[in-house]
């Protein structure tokens, strides 16, 4: 009944949003005094704001900067799967020299694969991109059948395949898990398309080592728990209409609840810069909300089996995880080179989590593995905003272009 609640509730107010979005627009917001009328179209600005949507954004890269000339990017679709699409940020330049391919793995984890919007621009500059962009599950028919861990492991050796050989492949957060698997897969069965390099960012590898407030949560309970609490079925009129989902919104408001006063004062500040005619740095704010807003439900089986082998029994670094009747076995990869990024204040993903993959294969050579702890940045700050750009970018770029010959 969870989820015809939440959809009762949105139902219900909807048409409060939707009047406070016209009688915002419709007001004048132009004025240099602090006016009563200013005021209120503040007001329903904000409120209009305060709203969930389950539509993936846009990613919005119809350029990039190539040794510093703008160059069109055209977004192709080279592998459409039920739960997933492969999405390629084509450059439009057919002078432009080959760049390497590099598949970036997304987490699917409440939010859309938009969120790592800067990391693909970033990533743009040097190479040619592609993203694993996953599906609101709510909008996949049941006759697609069920998704779970293995599924996803199984779609990124499918992306990777359909990339083609000379893939290096980036995962951001929870995917790395699934992407050491698929790596460890492809380099037992020879296949020619494994990666040439694997980059984990701030990922779980080994939820065992400095736990953060996430991986105790996911220990306080057992697993039937968060199945009997956290999981609910659609309802009408969505396409996914009977899936068994772990909801967005419920993801959502867990992050929403660990920095509760930080997102308060961040729509405080978006009512007071409306108000002041500050409307670049309200715009700001929006932008940020339209996308951390944005919703994505998971299938019910990958969430469960990622807290339970991921969080729960550690089952990858214990040397158990299975992919179908196969144990991973993470010391078959050879040739590929490996990466490990941590941020330095990460209180999802703590330091220690991620470079525990370096020890799990130890057949790469030791001058093919990197390890990078940022100072100074948390969890987002690993894969976006300056540090990222002008601290870790390189040092992942230089490992990718190393790794080509």
């Amino acid at each position: 009944m969870l989820y015809q609640a939440y959809q009762f509730h949105s139902d219900l107010l909807s048409p409060l949003r939707l009047t406070a979005q016209s009688l915002g627009a419709a007001l004048w917001l132009r004025h240099t005094e602090r006016s009563a009328l200013r005021q209120v179209a503040a007001a329903c600005e904000v409120l209009s704001r305060l709203r969930l949507t389950h539509t993936r954004p846009a990613y919005g890269i119809d350029q990039v900067l190539v040794d510093g000339q703008a160059v069109p990017v055209v977004e192709e679709a080279p592998l459409r799967l039920p739960f997933g699409t492969l999405l390629h940020f084509r450059k439009d330049a057919p002078g432009l020299a080959p760049q390497p391919k590099v598949l970036l793995a997304a987490p699917l984890s409440g939010h859309f694969a938009t969120l790592l919007r800067e990391t693909v621009r970033t990533l743009l500059q040097d190479h040619d991109v592609y993203i694993t962009d996953w599906h609101n599950a709510r909008d996949v028919s049941l006759r697609h059948g069920e998704f779970g861990l293995d599924d996803y492991t199984g779609y990124l050796m499918r992306f990777v395949a359909t990339v083609g050989e000379g893939c290096h492949l980036v995962a951001v957060c929870q995917p790395c898990v699934a992407a050491l698997a698929a790596t460890a897969l492809m380099a037992e069965d020879q296949h020619p398309a494994q990666p040439r390099s694997l980059t984990l960012m701030a990922g779980p590898v080994d939820c065992r080592v400095n736990p953060t407030e996430v991986n105790r949560l996911a220990t306080s309970k057992p697993i039937d728990w968060f199945e009997q609490h956290l999981i609910s079925t659609v309802p009408l009129p969505h396409a996914g209409f009977m899936r068994r989902v772990y909801p967005g919104f419920v993801q959502l408001s867990a992050f929403l609840s660990m920095n509760l006063e930080r997102h308060q004062h961040s729509f405080r500040q978006m009512y007071e810069h409306l108000l002041e005619g500050r409307e670049a740095e309200a715009r700001t704010l929006q932008t940020f909300y339209e996308e951390y807003l944005a919703v994505n439900d998971l299938p019910a089986p990958f969430y469960l089996e990622t807290v339970e082998k991921v969080f729960q029994t550690y089952d990858l670094p214990r040397g158990v995880l299975r992919w179908q009747d196969r144990t991973v076995n993470p010391a078959a990869i050879r040739r590929t080179a490996l990466m490990t990024v941590e941020g330095e204040r990460d209180d999802i993903c703590s330091v220690g989590q991620t470079v525990a993959a370096q020890e799990l294969c130890p057949n790469i050579r030791p001058y093919r593995k990197t390890h990078h702890v940022q100072t100074g940045v948390g969890h987002y700050g690993v894969f976006s905003g300056r540090k990222w750009q002008q601290q870790i970018y390189p040092r992942v770029r230089d490992m990718i272009h190393a790794s080509e010959g």
